[in-house]
């Protein structure tokens, strides 16, 4: 299959590299520069290069703010059988343009972004795709996505915005809290190490993901249950009750099991 990448970065390197072997495969990426480790694969930095490859699928790698301006740059010269997807976390304004836009398309989420994921090894990870979407790309997606050994769920878009305020709206939300009441620690212990390591991995996340991801209109839910129990447990500590106190982390300790 002819299979043409949109981006060059993380994502769009990962998926040239994962695809190059068994398909042919093209990128696109202005700055040239970012292409230097592509390898196995044919290399454009202009739209005017496409109708030549005459691709079967489009992946599109780009960052979040640009992902439906850079589908808007491509489709003119792409065959009208072509099937679009994307990897975007979030979802906003994307069912609205494959509604509209006439191409076959796809879409899904890998929740193992590179910042913290191995992605020579992928097995308990996981990924979404977007049911309210062509078949045959849906087929693609599920094979290579089962090849990597992910765990596999099919969500509408509705469903998928609703996971995402929950699995990344919590998380990034309490990264932030905990990073932005920072002071210097000389002798910083176990447990703080690895949460600033969460922290500098979650900053080096592009600041418009972060942004979508906490603007989702499910997140602000989100936000209010992590408000209650700190609420809850301040009020323990402030009484100093012990048996509350039990009675919250035993709590806390069934939900995560």
């Amino acid at each position: 299959m002819k299979i043409l990448i949109l981006g060059a970065g993380k994502m769009g390197t990962f998926f040239a590299d994962l695809l190059s072997f068994d398909h042919e495969v093209a990128v696109l990426e202005k700055d040239s520069r970012r292409m230097r480790f592509i390898y196995n694969a044919i290399r454009m930095q202009s739209v005017e290069e496409i109708p030549d490859f005459a691709p079967e699928i489009v992946i599109n790698c780009v960052t979040l703010n640009h992902t439906i301006d850079v589908f808007e740059a491509v489709t003119p010269f792409l065959k009208p059988n072509c099937i679009i997807s994307d990897i975007a976390s979030v979802k906003t304004n994307l069912r609205e343009f494959y509604s509209s836009c006439g191409f076959p398309y796809v879409s899904t989420h890998p929740m193992f972004g590179p910042t913290f994921a191995n992605l020579a090894n992928l097995e308990k990870e996981n990924t979404i795709i977007i049911s309210e979407g062509d078949h045959l790309g849906k087929i693609f997606f599920k094979d290579l996505y089962n090849k990597l050994k992910l765990n596999v769920f099919e969500y509408t878009f509705e469903e998928h915005d609703k996971v995402v305020a929950y699995s990344l709206g919590i998380p990034f939300a309490s990264t932030l809290v905990f990073a932005a009441t920072m002071i210097h620690q000389d002798a910083p212990g176990t447990t703080f190490k690895r949460h600033m390591k969460i922290a500098r991995g979650l900053l080096s996340e592009d600041d418009y993901l972060l942004t979508e991801i906490l603007f989702n209109p499910r997140t602000p839910r989100q936000l209010a249950r992590i408000q209650e129990k700190l609420s809850l447990l301040q009020d323990i500590i402030a009484e100093k009750n012990t048996a509350k106190m039990k009675e919250y982390l035993e709590d806390v300790r069934h939900k995560i099991e």
